[in-house]
């Protein structure tokens, strides 16, 4: 018999995958509740701050007029950085910001409480402050939550877990096991105020465009990850962050590379002046394509960080969360429609997976991780090598350009052997194309 505690979907965490598949189930006229541990969405979720606006427009087509968005972004950038100096590269287009908008920088707390807003008026129900503490089994079909409110067990015909990289319902319901260190990485982030004619006029930016700058080599110490500037309104969103693996082999912690980081000789004069407000923390599944786990179980399906979609050379995570929960959602519609919720019905869902960008992007970098994490000389030697080389090209001191050449391609073979330069050059090419 149905009672107040039954629905025809529950969905576990209010991020942006689990709002997501939250509006999409609750607009097509399913009884939809999400449980959300913080006080209220947005208030425990963190990522970088860019949001991407094709995935988003699928769901949400106003979102640009409607959500309260930082900036635009026109320009992104990556710097490699040496110990003094950096090799920048990057593209600025004004269509990003006028015919076709790329992405938005946002600040979590403010966007997931518009997002929740758009889901309940779809229908949704959310239910903040409540952990959920173990799934709800028959017959190996999971049909509801068990969370910590007194007489708290609810029931459904379906749960989508989205609760994040530690996805306690993935756990439960047996389709994951704890991460390997190499395959999370610890990013720490500070919103740091600046007012916005100082952000305009140091990332040269006019009214609410915006700019994105991700570094890497010296900028993590020489550890396998990034760190990065993102521009918002009148704070800039400013993180670092490597593999835990690396961390422990290294010895380091995360605040001791933030730190580093924003001390670089080419990141200080642009953090000059600025007030840290607030500081973050966040795991993220970077274990790729060989390390997402079943996404589907009777009654069951997994998205976003809880299934481990993110791909970490493109430093995409919102975007893969957005679009896995919209198939999530039409996938829990379908097996609605059928009354069918087993587990063969539902592996629909990775099929949905599997024809989508979201894992073709993910095979296409499937070793390429493992390959770079061997090779710790592509974020110490090589990054050091590069500045220099670049700074020695286009000094004029009265040398002729054939010597610099030679110069420069004298010391790379210092650094690593002829042969050495060859193996890591047609691997990488091997692994990233």
């Amino acid at each position: 018999m149905e009672t107040i505690n039954t629905f025809d979907a529950l969905v576990a965490g209010a991020g942006l995958s689990g709002l997501t598949a939250a509006y999409v189930m609750a607009k097509s006229g399913m009884k939809v509740a999400v449980v959300e541990r913080g006080a209220h969405p947005g208030a425990k979720n963190v990522m970088g701050g860019v949001l991407y606006c094709q995935p988003t427009e699928q769901v949400f087509p106003e979102f640009a007029r409607e959500a309260p968005l930082e900036r635009c972004i026109v320009q992104q950038n990556l710097w490699v950085l040496s110990e003094t100096g950096a090799l920048q590269t990057g593209v600025k287009n004004q269509a990003w910001n006028k015919q076709y908008p790329n992405g938005f920088t946002v600040l979590r707390a403010k966007f997931d409480k518009w997002l929740s807003q758009k889901v309940i008026e779809a229908g949704a129900l959310i239910i903040p402050e409540t952990n959920v503490t173990d799934v709800i089994m028959e017959n190996n079909t999971v049909i509801g939550l068990r969370t910590d409110r007194e007489n708290g067990d609810l029931y459904a015909k379906m749960v989508i877990a989205s609760d994040g990289v530690h996805s306690l319902v993935a756990r439960k319901a047996g389709l994951k096991e704890e991460w390997k260190n190499n395959q999370l990485s610890l990013t720490v982030k500070e919103i740091i105020v600046l007012s916005r004619k100082q952000i305009e006029d140091r990332f040269h930016l006019t009214q609410d465009e915006g700019a994105t700058i991700e570094c890497v080599g010296d900028a993590t110490n020489g550890l396998m990850g990034v760190a990065f500037i993102y521009t918002n309104k009148d704070t800039l969103s400013v993180g670092a962050g490597t593999l835990l693996s690396e961390m422990i082999r290294a010895r380091k912690n995360p605040n001791d590379l933030l730190e580093h980081f924003k001390t670089h000789p080419c990141i200080a004069p642009l953090l000059e002046g600025g007030k840290t407000h607030e500081y973050l923390a966040h795991l993220i599944p970077e274990g790729g394509y060989h390390a997402v786990p079943k996404v589907y179980k009777a009654g069951l399906l997994l998205t976003g960080d809880a299934a481990g979609l993110v791909n970490s050379f493109h430093r995409e995570g919102s975007n893969l969360a957005i679009m896995s929960g919209k198939i999530a959602a039409e996938t829990a519609l379908e097996a609605c429609q059928r009354g069918d919720f087993s587990e063969t019905f539902l592996s629909l869902y990775k099929k949905k997976l599997d024809e989508s960008c979201i894992m073709k992007d993910l095979k296409k970098y499937a070793n390429a991780g493992s390959f770079f994490e061997k090779r710790n000389h592509f974020f110490t030697l090589y990054p050091n090598t590069a500045v220099q080389s670049a700074t020695e090209w286009l000094t004029v001191d009265s040398v002729p350009k054939r010597l610099k050449q030679w110069k420069i391609i004298r010391s790379l073979v210092r650094i690593r052997p002829f042969f050495g330069l060859l193996s890591d050059g047609i691997g990488a090419l091997r692994k990233m194309l």
